[in-house]
């Protein structure tokens, strides 16, 4: 996509970033209390050592897409691993790139970064976005189990 800009997310892009991520959360149904965005914002614009991060992608000067991400250890790795928690693109701009611009930011991040792989989880209803990860990433079998506290 001509003039399209993969960057790192920073102070100044909060009302931007707030504005992706509501959008991201309204498509799991989800909504936050403002202290997690508030705490989210503070550790993607950070900068401490292993906490997330976060990238904007920017056409013609306005952000349409956004990803987060972690190193982390694995006890199946010397070196770290990254995990992809979250990644939108806005609806006007689907299937023109961003979202596969961001996954490949996330990729030469991870790489420069010495990490072993890259790896991310999404919902099985999530047919869009599923076509994009079966071309560019390996489906794995293994299955998720989670329980609140």
């Amino acid at each position: 996509m001509g003039g399209l800009t993969i960057r790192p997310l920073s102070p100044s892009d909060e009302a931007d970033w707030r504005r992706l991520w509501t959008a991201y959360l309204a498509f799991y149904e989800t909504v936050l209390p403002e202290a997690i965005f508030t705490t989210t914002f503070a550790r993607l614009t950070g900068g401490g050592a292993n906490e997330f991060a976060g990238l904007l992608a920017v056409v013609d000067g306005r952000p349409v897409g956004l990803a987060h991400y972690l190193f982390h250890r694995s006890c199946w790795t010397v070196g770290n691993v990254c995990y992809l928690q979250d990644l939108y693109a806005d609806p006007a701009v689907r299937g023109t790139g961003i979202g596969r611009a961001l996954i490949e930011a996330v990729y030469a991040r991870a790489a420069e970064a010495g990490a072993a792989e890259v790896y991310w989880m999404t919902q099985e209803f999530n047919a869009t976005a599923r076509r994009l990860y079966d071309r560019i990433a390996d489906k794995t079998p293994f299955i998720v189990y989670q329980k609140g506290l």
